[in-house]
C-alpha cells in the first residue's frame, strides 16, 4: 500500500509542475490536461445539440432547412463562446490577466482571416436567403455543376465530369450567380437551326416542332416553337426552343439528340442544309507601257 500511494503521490507531483504561466496564472500538466477535455467534452455536445435543434426541434415547424442550420450553427457559435470562456475560468485562468494579450492577438487574427470571415458571414447570408440550395443547377466564376452541399465556409459543386469544385462561400454574395432552379427545374433551351434560301420555312417549322415534340426529354407543356430569326448570308435562320426538365443538367446532350434527328428528317424530306459559300473574282490588271 505504501509504494501505491508514494506512486500516486508521485504522480501528482508531477502533474503540478507548471509548465507555463498566463499572467499570474501557473498552468500545470493537470490543468492543461483538464481544459482540453473540457473543450472537447463542449466542442462534442455543442455538436450533438445542433443536430437536434436542426433536425428535429426545428424540423417540426415550417422554417426551412437553410434557416433551421443557419440558427443552429449560430446558437452553437454562441454556446461555444460562452463555454469557452466558463472553462477558462474554471481552470483557474484570471481572463483579466490575458486581456491586452487577447486585443494584440484578435487585431492580427483579424487582418489574417479577413477571407475567412468573410466567406463566414456569406454562408450565414446564403443559409438565411437561399440564393442557392442543395440540389441546384448553378453556374459561378466559370463553373457549372450541382449543389451538394453548403457549409459555413464553402459550397461544393459536382461538375458533369464528376469533378467536385469547392467555391467560396463569398462569391455568390459578390459575383453574378446563374441559378438554372431557384424556383423550379423547368427551363428553356434555344437552338439554331439554318436551311437553304429554296426551302419553304412552313415546312422547316413543322418538321422542328415534330422532332422536338417526339424527344422524350422535351416537355409537352409548354409546348416547343420555332421562330424565324433572320435572313442570314448564306441561310434561312431558325430558332428552336424547347422547354425540359431532365436534361438541366445535360443540355449539350439534349441538343445532341434533336440535331442528329433534324439531320434526319431534312435528309428524309430533301431539306437543304446550307454551308457558307463566297465568289471569288479574279480581275486583271491593265498593263502599263514603260
Amino acid at each position: 500500500m505504501e509504494g501505491i500511494k508514494k506512486i500516486a503521490e508521485d504522480i501528482i507531483e508531477f502533474l503540478s509542475v507548471p509548465v507555463f504561466s498566463i499572467g499570474e496564472t501557473n498552468i500545470t500538466l493537470w490543468a492543461l490536461s483538464y481544459l482540453i477535455f473540457l473543450l472537447w467534452l463542449l466542442y462534442l455536445l455543442t455538436s450533438k445539440m445542433n443536430k437536434v435543434i436542426v433536425y428535429k426541434l426545428l424540423a417540426k415547424s415550417k422554417i426551412e432547412l437553410g434557416v433551421r442550420i443557419a440558427v443552429g450553427t449560430i446558437l452553437r457559435y454562441v454556446i461555444l463562446t460562452v463555454g469557452f470562456i466558463i472553462i477558462l475560468q474554471t481552470v483557474g485562468i484570471n481572463l483579466s490577466s490575458i486581456t491586452i494579450l487577447l486585443g494584440a492577438l484578435g487585431i492580427g487574427i483579424g487582418f489574417g482571416l479577413q477571407n475567412i470571415t468573410n466567406n463566414f458571414v456569406s454562408g450565414l447570408i446564403i443559409l438565411f436567403e437561399r440564393p442557392i440550395k442543395v440540389g441546384d443547377r448553378i453556374e459561378v466564376a466559370g463553373v457549372a455543376g450541382d449543389v451538394i452541399k453548403v457549409s459555413m465556409r464553402a459550397t461544393t459543386i459536382v461538375t458533369n465530369d464528376n469533378i467536385s469544385i469547392i467555391v467560396p462561400n463569398s462569391e455568390f454574395i459578390s459575383s453574378t450567380v446563374i441559378n438554372w432552379s431557384h424556383t423550379d427545374r423547368k427551363v428553356r433551351f434555344n437552338y439554331p437551326v439554318g436551311v437553304s434560301y429554296i426551302e419553304d420555312p412552313q415546312k422547316v417549322k413543322k418538321i422542328l416542332i415534330e422532332v422536338a415534340s417526339d424527344n422524350p426529354g422535351v416537355l409537352k407543356d409548354p409546348k416547343p416553337d420555332v421562330l424565324f430569326t433572320e435572313y442570314a448570308d448564306s441561310a434561312l435562320m431558325f430558332n428552336l426552343r424547347v422547354w425540359t426538365n431532365d436534361y438541366i443538367d445535360r443540355p449539350g446532350v439534349l441538343k445532341s439528340q434533336l440535331y442528329f434527328e433534324i439531320f434526319k428528317r431534312f435528309k428524309e424530306n430533301n431539306i437543304e442544309i446550307p454551308f457558307p459559300q463566297r465568289d471569288i473574282h479574279i480581275k486583271e490588271m491593265p498593263k502599263f507601257n514603260s
